[in-house]
């Protein structure tokens, strides 16, 4: 059977024969259930709740609190009969249990929330990479970064970067990056611009990285070009195969000479401004595609617990911050400032309460002064105890 299809069950048939049951589970959302049948369920539940349905306040809980809740979800869904609720019911070892139950929906809610979100980032990187755009890739990724805040203050935990001690074996450090042969070419063009060009260094060294490049030996060879201009030193085609030399890059065969005199030979004007900002619009869509697939693979990852999951893909998503902040200063616009939570001079958030609260022990209900029930006793429909406690 199926973990988590066993805990939304559970939950639903301990709401059905305890509706006091809601009152623990208000940090609970009708999304968070992964059945449609069983979101519809917990919304009309809610709403009967909030109705004052009479069963509230009757002991033992009439039969009418079954049939009502599942009327009242027929309207928002197929295939929901009062059979199913009984299923749900004979599916609740203990109603008390229901907290513990809603935990383990949000954490498979949390597991699978992220994972769709990273999908939506990783499909909007590489739509920007072929378009040669990044807002796209920068929209989706500031939707998964609140997502996991409100997912980390939903759990009763902090939304703090962590990184992974032992990162999982199942997780490649770099998938294929997003690449294609205008990208190349880009990147052949900016190398000749600023060969032949040594001042047009003084305006991309400040925002461009070697990392930013999807070729590699490309990206070594503005490392060595950003060397020569630390130190001062003169910049032409024979330094800079000089410098490529000293840094190995000819002894490994890692530039060869047909390499480097088709980045050098041939090169007419260019701004080197601009083609450094058509490099940094790679970088992000590539860094985005690449968080994306590391936070999928971990969210997919169901022994992971929640709370690391969290962590560890805000982690991710800290070298797509870091890209983001130079492609905004090559592009002329500020960086925006992280905005820090303020802190509660009354405690914590009331829904890290009611989170940190469904991991402890469930308190019991207490039931309402009883009264003869106008209708059936759920009681003959619970199964017969099976002799545990």
């Amino acid at each position: 059977m199926n973990p988590l299809l066993g805990a939304e069950q559970a939950l639903l048939g301990s709401v059905l024969l305890d509706p006091g049951q809601l009152s623990h589970l208000d940090w609970l959302a009708p999304n968070h259930f992964y059945l449609p049948a069983h979101q519809a369920l917990f919304t009309a539940l809610r709403k009967l709740r909030d109705d004052a349905h009479p069963a509230l306040s009757q002991q033992p809980v009439p039969l009418s609190w079954v049939s009502d809740a599942v009327d009242e979800a027929s309207t928002h869904v197929r295939g929901l009969t009062a059979t199913y609720a009984h299923t749900l019911i004979a599916a609740c070892p203990r109603p008390a249990h229901a907290p513990v139950y809603g935990r383990m929906v949000l954490e498979g809610a949390i597991h699978r929330s992220i994972t769709e979100h990273a999908i939506r980032l990783h499909q909007a990187a590489r739509a920007d990479a072929r378009q040669g755009n990044v807002e796209g890739a920068l929209h989706y990724a500031d939707v998964l970064a609140g997502v996991l805040s409100d997912l980390a203050q939903r759990w009763g935990t902090e939304p703090r970067p962590t990184t992974p001690a032992t990162p999982p074996a199942d997780v490649p450090a770099m998938p294929p990056p997003v690449r294609s042969d205008q990208v190349t070419e880009d990147e052949r063009f900016l190398l000749a611009v600023l060969t032949e060009q040594p001042k047009a260094m003084d305006g991309v060294v400040a925002w461009l990285r070697p990392g930013d490049f999807a070729d590699p030996t490309h990206g070594q060879l503005y490392r060595c070009l950003a060397a020569l201009h630390h130190r001062g030193e003169p910049i032409d085609r024979v330094t800079l195969l000089w410098e490529a030399q000293r840094r190995g890059l000819l002894a490994d065969g890692e530039l060869s000479g047909d390499q480097f005199a088709a980045i050098c030979d041939g090169v007419g004007p260019g701004s080197a401004e601009w083609l450094g900002e058509l490099v940094m619009r790679s970088s992000v869509t590539r860094t985005a595609a690449t968080s994306a697939h590391i936070i999928r693979a971990l969210a997919e990852n169901e022994a992971l617990a929640p709370g690391r999951l969290i962590s560890h893909a805000l982690h991710a998503l800290g070298p797509l911050d870091e890209v983001r902040a130079r492609w905004q200063a090559a592009d002329g616009r500020p960086a925006p400032k992280p905005t820090a939570p303020t802190p509660s001079p009354a405690g914590p958030p009331p829904a890290r309460v009611h989170a940190a609260l469904a991991r402890s022990t469930p308190r019991p209900f207490t039931p309402s002064p009883t009264r003869p029930p106008s209708a059936p006793s759920l009681a003959a429909m619970r199964p017969p105890s099976r002799g545990h406690g």
